[in-house]
């Protein structure tokens, strides 16, 4: 195999979630250019149907909140694809809300989709790869996971991160004598539609944001995906639990 090859997702079947937009998009589009038949799965199913239509890829319905539901876009993709060789965790939600007046409802959405969520798709991801002999599972999760991101308060974001980071650690040590491996990818402030509208909205975070990583910038969406492909790939082939921060800078201060 040279090394152009092992960076190739070449005749493999890669999943992604939350990828009707953003970061998740980006990552479907970039795996699919690697050569994989990419399965778009979101919750928003037109959303999905319209973002794989763009990049050639398939798509699928999937609430990751709801175990049943995961189960039900895993079936459908075996039934239409056949084996997963990859299954990439990407949906996630924050609310900036002060720990002190944040509801019970607010702190129970952040976690049940970044953290309940990602644990459901990977047990049945892992499941069907663990039953096969092998796969790549790859979580994101963040910078947040490692740092208290400031001035904007998000304590569930950050909490529910960390343990996306501790879930990819403890599945990798589980799995990997059977040929599963699950690493996560830590991005940092990302040029998605979202932050740039948070940016506009609030233009005294982006200056911090901005100030306090040494790149000077956000990363663009396909400086994260790029990150991912090379995890779902052989040339990434003795990495497993590792968690690879993506963050221009920011956590080095």
């Amino acid at each position: 195999m040279t090394l152009i090859d092992k960076f190739s997702l070449q005749g493999r079947n890669v999943v992604v979630t939350g990828a009707a937009r953003g970061i998740g998009f980006e990552i479907a589009r970039s795996a699919q250019e690697a050569g994989a038949r990419v399965v778009v799965a979101d919750v928003e199913a037109k959303a999905g149907q319209a973002a794989a239509e763009e990049i050639g890829a398939g798509a699928v319905a999937i609430d990751v909140t709801d175990p049943a539901s995961v189960r039900a876009a895993l079936a459908a993709v075996e039934r239409d694809y056949g084996r997963v060789h990859g299954w990439v965790n990407n949906a996630g939600v924050v609310r900036n809300a002060p720990a002190e007046d944040m509801a019970d409802e607010d702190w129970r959405s952040v976690l049940t989709v970044n953290l309940d969520g990602t644990f459901w798709c990977c047990r049945e991801a892992g499941r069907h790869m663990l039953a096969q002999g092998g796969g790549t599972i790859v979580n994101i999760a963040s910078m947040s996971g490692l740092v208290s991101n400031h001035p904007q308060p998000q304590a569930a974001y950050n909490a529910s991160k960390a343990g996306v980071i501790m879930l990819t650690k403890s599945l990798a040590g589980e799995w990997a004598p059977r040929g599963v491996r699950v690493n996560s990818v830590s991005p940092g402030y990302t040029a998605t539609p979202l932050l740039e509208q948070v940016k506009l909205q609030k233009p005294e975070w982006a200056a911090i944001w901005d100030g306090d990583t040494p790149m000077g910038r956000s990363a663009q969406p396909s400086e994260v995906a790029s990150v991912v492909v090379f995890l779902l790939s052989d040339a990434s082939s003795y990495m497993t639990g590792s968690n690879v921060v993506v963050d221009g800078g920011f956590t080095v201060w």
